[in-house]
């Protein structure tokens, strides 16, 4: 697994996920001084002009827009002030858990929360959004911090989320929809990999609208592929013109050009078909197949490959085109006795022997088709119905067999999986089944609404209130089945240790624990008034926390918010007597935390002699020499919130 270079925080602590629109004007203006004013303000009249110096008309220029496109962008860039709380008894084998997390809460926040950690650490995403059916689906995205809606309906246990109607008589039907997916997409780019894949499934009514503003976000350059799987087999009765029997799932990268080429692992049942040939080789390499020499019009031309080869008759065969290979290449293969010769009326052929298996001793791989058969909505629905004592609580989940074969797609077997339109926790299953099956290290973020389910479904009869609740269940039943199935192995098989090293954390989107104005000025006071209010309101405010916070629930939200992803450690640091400190680490940073209402003079002393520490506190715990000594002797290194 590739690790990449995490962007640092800013130097103080921060108590919202980071501002990508102001990181965008930095890094723009770093580049494009000349698109600024002396003020520092971007000059749109000087980007206008980069973007089309002939100053053509709106008209006349291509562009994919729709109504609120400019309000889903502006959603996206702002921050989050929103926290994430660990919630420990919905979270099972939470000491085994590592890097796998479910989190119930609205998926755009979430997003922005995760930006401060995880930016440029998830190398595959799958969603399966709501399909634009007509139906509910549309989140109301009218759930920023402070605002009402959400924080109203989620509650504090027993709540959850109605979703808003998007019915097709709307005549922003499809903007509505687009507007949910385009503000998502943005920020999602952002937690990708350079070498990071997106899988998107979609079904007819939105798959053009799809494919357009995944081209506007990570540019139809990366567009990898556009798979059509076949989700159903038989019926059709009921359809009145054709059997409509596929559904798309659409790829896209971070960056097409660091994505390595595309290999599943092998496939008995495509070993048999295909490779049926042997010779002295096959204890080594396996049986063969024959694949044709001669290069297709689909290659470029290119001089070098065109050259004659012996024929066993002592004639020389010439490509009517070129070969695939060089020179070098198809004599050294020769002389191995490694082409196939085959005489037909219009004289020679020549084909090669692909062993089964490759140089390395490895088996060889197959390339995913761009059509994926063999895995049907009616096996999704039997995979739910095992782990649910044959109850189907979810409509419509897709298979586990379908995004196993997309993880497998990516093929990094040691990488974050993250999934925002979780459902069910299809996801979650595949990851834990697919990791089993290969030894692989994947770990996997679920992000699900907790959306009501209708009193009359069969979820809520079930006594499940929240489509989170399914998912959060099903990872839950998921873990006990894998680890039942090795309770007969012994404690060094892997198997065994696989299952025992399985867990998962539950997170929670919660309002922030630190002090938010909300304050509203006196219009029948004077300036100087109003701010001497704003100041006693801020101080009721730092007391309130001061008295009221919780420790583990503020360690969440400081420790993402500054760039620890959520499987941080926490070890008590014993050389400190007169504080509590915590040394935080996780698997690409570390720092000090406490979280104290007053640091000890000892504590502070502490970092003369040890500078290169990072430390986190809280603002309350200094006064203004406390303050000026950390920032002397850490500078940078001291986190203030």
């Amino acid at each position: 697994m590739k690790k990449n270079k995490q962007p640092e925080p800013s130097p103080l602590a921060s108590v919202s996920s980071p501002d990508l629109n102001a990181e965008r004007l930095a890094a723009l203006k770093k580049l494009f001084p000349d698109l600024f004013s002396n003020d520092g303000r971007l000059n749109v009249d000087e980007l206008k002009k980069v973007v089309d110096p002939a100053l053509v008309s709106e008209t006349e220029r291509y562009d994919f827009r729709w109504y609120g496109k400019t309000k889903s962008k502006r959603d996206a860039f702002t921050s989050s002030r929103a926290a994430l709380v660990c919630d420990s008894a919905r979270s099972v084998c939470p000491d085994k858990a590592g890097g796998n997390i479910i989190i119930e809460g609205e998926n755009l926040e979430v997003l922005k929360l995760l930006t401060s950690a995880y930016r440029e650490r998830i190398k595959c995403i799958y969603i399966d959004p709501p399909y634009n059916t007509g139906n509910d689906f549309v989140y109301s995205d009218n759930f920023a911090e402070g605002q009402k809606p959400y924080w109203e309906q989620t509650g504090v246990t027993e709540g959850g989320v109605k979703v808003d109607t998007n019915t097709d008589s709307d005549g922003r039907f499809h903007s509505n929809w687009l507007s949910m997916m385009h503000s998502r997409l943005l920020v999602a780019r952002y937690l990708l990999t350079p070498d990071g894949l997106i899988f998107a499934s979609v079904d007819d009514n939105e798959v053009q609208n799809l494919r357009r503003v995944m081209d506007e976000v990570f540019g139809e350059e990366n567009f990898i592929e556009c798979f059509v799987w076949k989700k159903s087999y038989g019926g059709g009765a009921k359809e009145q013109f054709a059997v409509r029997q596929h559904e798309y799932c659409i790829l896209y990268a971070r960056n097409i050009e660091e994505v390595d080429e595309f290999w599943l692992p092998p496939d008995p049942e495509v070993e048999k078909r295909y490779y049926k040939y042997q010779d002295r080789h096959v204890e080594t390499k396996g049986p063969y197949r024959i694949k044709p020499l001669e290069a297709t019009k689909s290659m470029d031309a290119r001089e070098n490959l065109v050259f004659p080869i012996p024929a066993p008759d002592g004639t020389e065969i010439k490509p009517k085109r070129q070969w695939w290979w060089s020179k070098e290449r198809v004599m050294k293969v020769l002389a191995e006795d490694g082409l196939v010769f085959t005489k037909t009326d219009e004289g020679w052929s020549v084909s090669y022997k692909q062993y089964l298996r490759k140089e390395d001793g490895e088996k060889r791989g197959q390339k995913p088709f761009s059509v994926i058969d063999g895995f049907y909505t009616q096996h999704g629905t039997d995979d739910l119905r095992q782990l649910f004592n044959d109850e189907v609580v979810l409509q419509f989940p897709k298979p586990v067999a379908l995004i196993r074969r997309f993880l497998e797609t990516v093929g990094d077997s040691d990488c974050y999986v993250l999934d925002f339109f979780a459902g069910s926790g299809t996801t979650a299953q595949a990851v834990m089944e697919l990791n089993k099956a290969d030894g692989g290290k994947r770990q996997f973020i679920l992000v699900q609404l907790p959306e009501l389910t209708a009193e009359d479904s069969p979820a809520f009869k079930a006594g499940f209130k929240r489509i989170s609740d399914i998912t959060i269940e099903r990872a839950k039943r998921v873990v006990q089945k894998l680890k039942s199935e090795a309770e007969g192995f012994l404690p060094n098989d892997p198997q065994r240790q696989f299952a025992d090293s399985l867990g998962f954390k539950v997170f929670t989107l919660a309002k922030s624990v630190f002090p938010r104005v909300e304050f509203a000025p006196d219009p029948a006071k004077t300036e100087a008034e109003n701010i001497e209010l704003l100041k006693q309101y801020i101080r009721e405010k730092e007391a309130t926390f001061h008295l009221q916070f919780e420790k583990d629930k503020v360690l969440d939200e400081v420790l993402l918010k500054n760039g620890f992803m959520l499987d941080y450690t926490l070890t008590r640091q014993p050389e400190f007597k007169k504080n509590e400190v915590w040394l935080a680490k996780d698997a690409h940073k570390e720092s000090l935390v406490c979280l104290d209402a007053k640091l000890a003079p000892e504590t502070v002393d502490h970092f003369k002699k040890h500078k290169d520490q990072f430390f986190i506190c809280l603002e309350l715990a200094l006064d203004t020499t406390k303050k000026w000594n950390l920032k002397h002797n850490l500078g940078e290194k001291l986190k203030a919130i």
